[in-house]
């Protein structure tokens, strides 16, 4: 740095602190690389080569036709339902597991052991992750990959991680799409991970074959009204981290379940609800897990009640279609938009009480319909 001295006009002497300009450092980032990647993320490719390359069992154009599901933008959401409309017929063949549990039962630990023994036994394997999101950037908090290392990396397993935005009906219906697509790829085996207890476990429930609860020994009586409520949907238990010190424990844990779950009816499957122990780090049990599911799943297949129970779920995706729809055709009105932000102030400032906001922006909807 070098002092200047300079004289103005009243003729008084004055110091600045002038700064020498340092050499523009390189860029860091390829501009045309940048603007290529740009580029490539906004073009669509054409009907014929998502559905083509999916069939195939391109995991690339399977990404990309996700992230045309997820997107709400509503070219790629038009697109993105032809997409599904053509590899529907060649969906269905999976078994679709759910899996949830207690916050720190293990969950991805779990998911990464039982993966990766189903991959060594050639399965294919999808895991779908209802992730909870940031409500400022609306992203995923947790990311799987970063907590399925191994799993991450196997060739025969795919992980997907959708984040639920603060919502849990669009990421059902979004989801259920998804699976459409992994099966289309040639995926035998899908799991559904969920955020972990909450109204999640309702909608993962309604998409799935087999819906898996994990839990672990310890987790106190605070937790027994959650637990009950979930086990009531449960087709199976498995309690988790039965290794080292926690053996006993596990098994008590494992005993309780098996007396709780006498008390209830016998569910619409006709098949009890199983208990079991297992370790994900140790791999105890692992495969004794997998057998539970695939002879409950081989079970309700033969007695038909699988068969009736993804009918009821065609259903409710279309139901949800249609909420969801609505949904979208409401918040993108633009006479809806408009008015939405002087509803909205009109209840901030307390001139105007929610509900009747509320009436007058279905009022004005409706009739906007009627003149259609």
């Amino acid at each position: 740095m070098e002092y200047e001295h300079f004289e103005n006009e009243e003729h008084e002497w004055e110091s600045n602190l002038k700064v020498t300009e340092g050499v523009d450092g390189p860029i860091q980032v390829n501009p045309k690389a940048l603007e290529r990647l740009k580029q490539n993320r906004q073009q669509l490719m054409p009907l014929e080569w998502y559905v083509d390359s999916i069939l195939k069992g391109d995991r690339v154009a399977l990404s990309k036709a996700i992230t045309l599901v997820e997107s709400a933008l509503p070219k790629h959401q038009e697109l993105a339902q032809k997409i599904i409309a053509a590899c529907l017929p060649h969906s269905g063949k999976a078994l679709r597991l759910g899996i949830t549990g207690v916050p720190g039962a293990g969950k991805s630990t779990f998911i990464e052991a039982l993966g990766m023994h189903l991959c060594k036994q050639g399965h294919k394997l999808a895991v779908l992750a209802i992730d909870p999101s940031s409500q400022r950037s609306k992203g995923s908090i947790m990311g799987d990959k970063t907590r399925m290392e191994q799993l991450s990396v196997e060739p025969n397993a795919y992980i997907r991680p959708s984040a639920t935005a603060g919502t849990l009906g669009g990421v059902a219906r979004k989801t259920r799409e998804t699976i459409i697509l992994c099966e289309a790829a040639g995926y035998d085996t899908i799991f559904v991970e969920t955020v972990g207890v909450g109204q999640s476990e309702t909608a993962v429930h309604s998409m799935v074959d087999f819906f898996l609860l994990i839990l672990i020994s310890g987790a106190g009586d605070e937790l027994q009204g959650i637990k009950r409520g979930i086990m009531e949907m449960a087709d199976g238990i498995a309690v988790n981290k039965a290794d080292g010190d926690n053996v006993l424990r596990a098994n008590r844990a494992a005993a309780e379940c098996r007396n709780a779950l006498h008390l209830f009816p016998l569910p619409e499957s006709g098949q009890e609800t199983k208990v079991t122990t297992c370790s994900a780090i140790t791999g105890f049990n692992i495969d004794e897990v997998w057998k539970m599911v695939s002879d409950h799943v081989d079970a309700i297949r033969e007695n038909g009640y699988l068969e009736r129970k993804r009918a009821q779920q065609d259903v409710q995706m279309m139901l949800d279609t249609m909420d969801s729809a609505l949904k979208n055709d409401f918040y993108q009105n633009p006479v809806i938009e408009d008015l939405l932000l002087l509803v909205e102030s009109d209840v901030r400032s307390k001139r105007m009480s929610a509900y009747v906001g509320a009436q007058k922006l279905l009022d004005t909807y409706f009739s906007l319909l009627k003149k259609e």
